[in-house]
């Protein structure tokens, strides 16, 4: 099946995220013939009661303004994530090109160049179309680091001059979380002070997230939507305090096995507007058989997305041919 496919071409998508930790994932690892399949289902039943991790309070944003300074509004107006909205996105780490195109360039140069994949896709939609980032603000590590849990969380200064350049600009951003063997509650906490903007959001990664005794690229981690629920719960409550538009929560996935119990998912927080994003890359064919079958049976309150590989997709879909897809996706994402 297709989905069985995927598992093995999206870890040697991330590789290079292991890479630049200054430690080589092992070779046999990357090259393993094992079923994809049967390696994603032992990172399944990952609870955040069987990891812990220590919450710190992230750097104050001295040049960004306060939510109380801000319109709290969406870029360019309104209330609504996907009310007569869809998104393109570049996905990356800001210096970082080997995780992706948005850290091919300076935060100026990534605004301009999304802006122009916005126009390619404008044509094809009835709903305005806006641009975005992905930002990957934790890196799954193939070390473990001071704290253990092989997970490299950027600091609030990396990642504020590309915020304000999203700002300046009418860009949503979306802080995308790699928690190895931490949680994903305790890292979307360390962010809180970015997370109090109108215009960033949350993507949930669970190919990143491992049990105690897990390492990457050896499995496929997975999630319990318990612990993807805490986290929504978490940011219900932001949003609500602090009078903020709705946020805009990505769950990326690509086997069935990396959110557990996803029929489970809380999809009752109005303040909240949940995507399912299709990761994955190969041919439009196993991509679309891929997409077809993470959405069967999900909830009709989460939005399905895609996403599109400017080197692994063989070939890789135009906008006119994305936004053919049935169901049309409400975030295009590029790496």
């Amino acid at each position: 099946m297709a989905h069985s496919f995927f598992p093995r071409l999206a870890s040697f998508s991330l590789l290079t995220a292991f890479l630049l930790t200054g430690c080589a994932a092992d070779n046999t690892a990357q090259s393993s013939g094992e079923n994809p399949a049967q390696s994603s289902s032992t990172g399944a039943g990952a609870s955040s009661s069987e990891q812990s991790s220590t919450i710190s309070p992230s750097a104050t944003l001295s040049a960004i303004p306060s939510p109380t300074q801000t319109q709290t509004e969406l870029p360019g107006g309104g209330q609504k994530i996907f009310q007569n909205r869809r998104y393109v996105a570049l996905y990356g780490a800001p210096g970082r090109p080997a995780l992706g195109v948005l850290g091919e360039q300076e935060p100026a140069q990534s605004v301009v160049r999304v802006q122009e994949l916005v126009k390619q896709y404008q044509p094809y939609s009835k709903e305005k179309v806006y641009p975005a980032f992905e930002v990957i603000a934790t890196t799954a590590s193939s070390v473990p680091g001071t704290d253990g849990d092989y997970s490299d969380e950027a600091t609030v200064k990396d990642l504020k001059p590309l915020i304000e350049e999203a700002a300046k600009n009418d860009v949503y951003v979306v802080l995308d979380f790699q928690p190895g063997r931490s949680d994903f509650l305790s890292q979307v906490v360390r962010y809180e002070e970015l997370l109090k903007l109108p215009n960033v959001g949350v993507g949930i990664d669970p190919e990143w997230r491992l049990l105690p005794w897990q390492v990457h690229l050896q499995q496929i981690g997975s999630v319990q939507a318990a612990e993807v629920n805490q986290t929504l719960d978490y940011l219900a409550q932001l949003t609500r305090e602090n009078k903020l538009p709705q946020k805009m929560v990505v769950l990326h996935q690509f086997t069935g096995t990396m959110i557990t119990e996803r029929e489970t998912l809380n999809t009752a927080h109005p303040e909240l507007a949940l995507t399912l994003h299709a990761d994955g890359h190969g041919t439009p064919s196993l991509k679309t058989d891929t997409y077809n079958t993470l959405l069967a049976g999900l909830s009709k309150d989460i939005k399905p997305s895609w996403k599109n590989f400017y080197d692994e997709d063989t070939p890789m879909l135009t906008p006119e041919q994305t936004y053919a897809l049935t169901p049309k996706p409400w975030v295009v994402t590029y790496q």
